[in-house]
């Protein structure tokens, strides 16, 4: 055993001469790292001075906690709010005033409809006040099936699906099927819904100037040359176009058959948002495509709510069956949120059987708001821009940026015209697209259900002086819409 390990010994050191230089400076070397790693510190202790306690009360004394929201004055519109009694007719108790209403989006007069307060009352003692339950988890009533298809039938789509929330919609549609490094293209001008839903995409935005087709017909140019550039990644980037048929910020109809033609050009989705322009524009309440003639097959979406023309709650998206059957498994606001009530889903039933039934109602609303929006014409040298329903004014400073604050000071239009116990309300809506600061402006909607008389005395009072309106300032009634609020901050 003994000359076995001297064997050894003599073998391993006979290596040792044999081996390279190289070899030998190398293990010297890791072995001096091995013995500093097992004899040195692993850390230093750092060097503390314990605070008394008479030092620690002095800091705490000292901080001052950074407020969570920025310091808002007693008297912003958010936090006085204007109490309405009763329904949002043509005329309107608000703050135990009686108003002439042109701020509600009650637009064809159906929120106080006997027939359809009836039908809302006898599918509430029928199925209850709510759902309780997302339409996937016990939360699909048969009413609500229902509604989807007369929607689909009215429109003349595929298919239809509702939401219970208006603004969750569109919200919801867009990063359905949106996704990040898609590109979507989108008026500077859309409304604080489409934002959200942009936001919550986390696509490529590209803004194009309002209603300017030139502008977005190079956006599409500039990506067309990039995606020659980039064949391989062009082939899996998805392109949107979303627009509204007719602008909440504005008042204006977006030009859909030149939207079109970009569409079936570059190569693009169309998402036509029409909240607003549903249940007001074409010869059947439809909206823009019925307006314009277009065949609705050429948009990918349309999405809407019910809480203007339909006077009920929630909101719905239509297009091909296998484009809405996506958002069933993909839209937030259909998966997560409580099915829309029973009844309310009934009373939308009920509006569109008024609207079918009675096509002149839409006839009566646009001659309505046309003698409106005739009145307005030249008025405070204020320029109106007016579609139908919503007519958008904005002040002499239209072209500047005005801030949120100066607002009040700059604001040159009444919100409510007082006058002979009488008042115009309106709706006072900051307009604001992509990095831009709020604009002075205002809605003026005129409802079916105004009367002629109504309508005159409204013409009257717009029309007063200048000196009268500095009268009718002392009374005025400010309303601000809460998407506006949730700009300006």
């Amino acid at each position: 055993m003994a000359i076995g390990q001297q064997w050894v010994l003599v073998e391993m050191v006979q290596a040792f001469y044999e081996a390279p230089a190289y070899h030998l400076i190398l293990e010297g070397i890791l072995i001096l790292w091995i013995v500093r790693l097992l004899f040195s510190k692993t850390y230093k202790l750092q060097e503390r001075s314990d605070l008394t306690e008479k030092e620690k009360e002095e800091l705490i004394e000292e901080w001052q906690p950074e407020p969570l929201v920025p310091p808002i004055s007693k008297d912003h519109p958010a936090l006085n709010n204007n109490i309405v009694s009763g329904p949002p007719t043509h005329n309107i108790v608000v703050n135990d005033r009686r108003c002439i209403n042109f701020a509600s989006f009650n637009f064809l007069g159906l929120l106080d409809n006997e027939k359809v307060k009836n039908v809302a009352l006898t599918s509430l003692k029928k199925y209850g006040v709510g759902t309780c339950g997302p339409r996937g988890f016990y939360g699909t009533f048969d009413v609500h099936l229902e509604l989807e298809d007369r929607i689909a039938k009215f429109m003349r789509t595929e298919e239809a699906i509702i939401y219970s929330y208006g603004f969750a919609t569109i919200a919801s549609a867009i990063p359905a099927y949106s996704k990040r490094g898609d590109l979507v293209f989108v008026d500077e001008a859309a409304c604080f819904a489409i934002q959200k839903g942009l936001q919550a995409s986390r696509s490529n935005i590209k803004y194009f100037k309002h209603n300017d087709m030139d502008d977005l017909e190079r956006l599409l140019k500039e990506q067309e040359l990039e995606d020659q550039k980039n064949p391989r990644k062009a082939r899996v980037t998805r392109r949107f176009l979303v627009v509204e048929g007719l602008y909440m910020n504005t008042g204006y109809i977006c030009p859909l058959p030149e939207l079109v033609k970009l569409k079936y050009k570059y190569k693009v989705r169309i998402f036509l948002e029409e909240s607003l322009s549903f249940g007001v524009l074409g010869e059947r309440g439809r909206g823009v495509t019925e307006h314009f003639g277009v065949n609705i097959n050429d948009i990918d979406l349309i999405s809407a709510n019910m809480e203007n023309s339909l006077a009920s709650i929630g909101g719905f998206c239509c297009g091909r069956s296998f484009v809405i059957d996506h958002q069933r498994l993909s839209g937030q606001g259909y998966c997560f949120s409580a099915s829309l009530p029973p009844m309310l889903a009934s009373a939308a039933i009920e509006a569109l059987n008024i609207m079918e039934d009675d096509p002149d109602i839409f006839r009566v609303l646009r001659q309505k708001c046309q003698q409106i929006h005739y009145a307005l014409q030249g008025i405070w040298s204020t320029p109106f821009a007016a579609h139908n329903v919503v007519f958008s004014t904005l002040g002499n400073r239209s072209i500047d940026y005005v801030t949120a604050s100066a607002c009040k000071k700059d604001r040159e239009l009444p919100v409510a015209c007082h006058f002979n116990a009488q008042s115009c309300s309106l709706t006072d809506v900051p307009v604001s697209g992509e990095g831009s600061r709020p604009k002075t402006s205002a809605f003026l909607c005129c409802l079916a259900c105004c009367v002629h008389p109504t309508v005159h005395l409204a013409s009257g009072l717009l029309q007063c002086s200048s000196e009268d309106q500095r009268k009718i300032e002392e009374h005025l009634i400010f309303r601000l819409d809460p998407a506006a609020l949730q700009t300006q901050f």
